[in-house]
């Protein structure tokens, strides 16, 4: 079409705009939801929950209370429940729907894991089935939450699901068996769960709550179904302002979950991971996070992790590793962080083959600063056959008195790495760069 005939059909208002740029213009009370036949509300439904005696819409002082305002606010199509000062005391997860913000008051809203119980199974738990017989029912009923496994049965293979009926020593549960659990194998079902959980629970957000994990009055459980916090499948899913501390598991995990943000929340004290990211999770905001004093990693990027911003984020004390970089986990960006007093390596890169390794993220403007708390460490460390990485104005150091200094290399970098770029860094260590890669 000719410019000039363009410019007549725009003046005379034939030439339609793009049905992108149609949206655009529309006010939001005009423009219409994708999936829904209404325009945008300003206005959601608003639920109070309060311990008893409180003035809220809900009093109560357990999972139930909370989990009645949820399910009453998503069956509105979402909405805000409000959580007042008090503690609550978890017998099953608070279970997360999507587009439902449940916000609490900070220090002063205490979600409390209730001490677990444990029974071996008497029948083995086929794959795929619905209930458990058990050689001990004592402590376990109906609503509560429920794991189950064996030996060969852990990470995803472990079952969390919801006690659903009883019928003596038999219970049914709200998911199928994800794996046979077997008596010979040492099959097992306890009362631990998630203390805040987000199957499918797209858009889901969560602020400033406490969440109290009792760690010794429970067993542990595995990162891929179970932490502090945990989403399964809940893309754009928001965790900000929230302590979580004393799970016995991990503080929080997201696994299968893109564009999740987890914002200005601190992880301590909990019994493995701090920030447990994984199974293809991509596009992650982790900022301005603090994860202290956990026994494993305070930010471990587990499987196909990818196009992820980790920024502002204070690593410290933790027992293994400060950060933990390995499968497939490509392309993302660790920046601005600090990264202190880790028992091992700062940041570590997993031992992977070329084609599974963490490839191209950039490790910029971080201070890593007096790790290897339990043995000698590098500040940086490039295991496997890991490549273009960007190592770039780091800060690595040692400020310990000398006989107490253990992060004794800057950057070491082993013998089947490939490219890596280091640039502008600061490095105060008996061995600034760790060479290995043979020489050509």
């Amino acid at each position: 079409m000719r410019p000039s005939l363009l410019r007549l059909l725009a003046v005379t208002g034939l030439l339609l705009p793009s049905p992108s740029q149609a949206i655009d213009a529309m006010t939001p009370a005009h423009r219409h939801l994708p999936k829904a036949m209404h325009g945008t509300m300003t206005d959601r439904a608003t639920v109070t929950v309060g311990t008893p005696g409180s003035s809220a819409s809900l009093s109560g002082a357990d999972n139930v209370v909370l989990q009645a305002a949820v399910d009453y606010v998503a069956g509105l199509g979402g909405g805000t429940v409000e959580i007042g000062p008090g503690e609550f005391l978890m017998r099953d997860s608070l279970h997360l729907r999507p587009h439902v913000t449940v916000r609490g008051q900070g220090d002063a809203t205490i979600l409390r894991k209730a001490p677990s119980v444990v029974s071996a199974l008497a029948l083995d738990g086929d794959f795929g089935e619905e209930q458990v017989t058990l050689t001990n029912s004592d402590g376990f009923h109906v609503g509560a939450g429920i794991t189950v496994w064996d030996k060969n049965a852990g990470g995803f293979h472990t079952t969390v699901g919801r006690i659903t009926g009883r019928n003596g020593n038999t219970f049914s549960v709200s998911r199928p068996l994800m794996a046979d659990c077997m008596v010979e194998n040492g099959a097992q079902a306890a009362t631990v769960f998630p203390v805040i959980s987000g199957y499918e629970a797209d858009c889901a957000r969560i602020e400033n709550l406490t969440i109290e994990g009792s760690k010794a009055d429970n067993i542990h459980l595995n990162g891929c179904r179970g932490a502090g916090i945990f989403f399964y499948r809940s893309h754009g899913a928001v965790i900000t302002g929230c302590v979580i501390r004393h799970y016995n598991g991990d503080g929080v995990s997201f696994q299968q979950s893109n564009d999740v943000q987890v914002t200005d929340c601190i992880s301590e004290g909990n019994a493995s991971l701090g920030f447990h990211p994984g199974s293809g999770s991509q596009r992650p905001v982790v900022k301005n996070n603090i994860a202290r004093r956990n026994g494993e990693d305070g930010l471990f990027l587990c499987w196909r992790v990818k196009e992820g911003v980790f920024s502002g984020n204070t690593l410290e004390g933790n027992g293994r590793f400060g950060i933990s970089i390995g499968h497939k986990d490509t392309d993302n960006l660790i920046q601005n962080n600090r990264v202190l007093a880790n028992a091992a390596d700062g940041i570590f890169f997993r031992n992977e083959s070329e084609g599974m390794a963490g490839h191209r993220n950039r490790i910029e403007d971080n201070l890593i600063e007096n790790n290897g708390a339990k043995e000698p460490a590098a500040g940086i460390r490039v295991r496997g056959e890991t490549r273009d990485l960007i190592l770039r104005n780091n800060t690595i150091r040692d400020t310990r008195p000398a006989g107490e200094r253990r992060q004794t290399t800057g950057i070491r970098i082993e013998e089947k790495a490939g490219p890596i770029t280091t640039e502008s860094n600061q490095i105060q260590a008996e061995k600034p760069i760790d060479d290995r890669r043979p020489k050509s």
